[in-house]
């Protein structure tokens, strides 16, 4: 009997020993493909190069922003009272917002609208994306 429970003993330690063993195969595989990444990021820089080497197109300008447009009372203040195009209305604004410093400081995508901003804006600051929008509603 004493010889039956020392066999059954060694058996039952090598079975931990072997559940162990994969485990450090699993590991060992893992780590492989991280390897393999590696060269495919090596190949991305090809592809860049290749990309830049198409022709670029010239843009022409869309007709409906060349035409030249009347603005109302209050934005005349502003840009003066000739008929531009819509380009050359947010660029004039721009301008009148830089020479009297109206951007905020803190956020920059907000204007701090003055007397004669305010007539168009309607509001004391209005973010540079909605300022457009107010601005075409000035224009016929």
């Amino acid at each position: 009997m004493a010889t039956a429970k020392k066999a059954a003993k060694p058996a039952a330690k090598k079975a931990p020993a072997k559940k162990a063993a994969p485990a450090k195969k699993v590991a060992a595989k893992k780590a492989a493909p991280a390897k393999k990444a590696a060269p495919a990021k090596k190949a991305a820089p090809a592809k860049k190069v290749a990309a830049k080497k198409a022709p670029a197109k010239k843009r022409t300008p869309n007709a409906a922003f060349m035409k030249a447009m009347t603005p109302s009372a209050h934005l005349a203040a502003i840009i003066g009272a000739t008929p531009v195009p819509r380009t050359e209305v947010t660029k004039k604004v721009w301008e009148y917002i830089k020479k009297n410093d109206l951007q905020d400081k803190a956020k920059r995508t907000m204007i701090n609208a003055d007397a004669k901003l305010k007539e168009i804006f309607k509001k004391a600051q209005v973010s540079m994306f909605e300022m457009t929008k107010l601005i075409n509603g000035h224009l016929k």
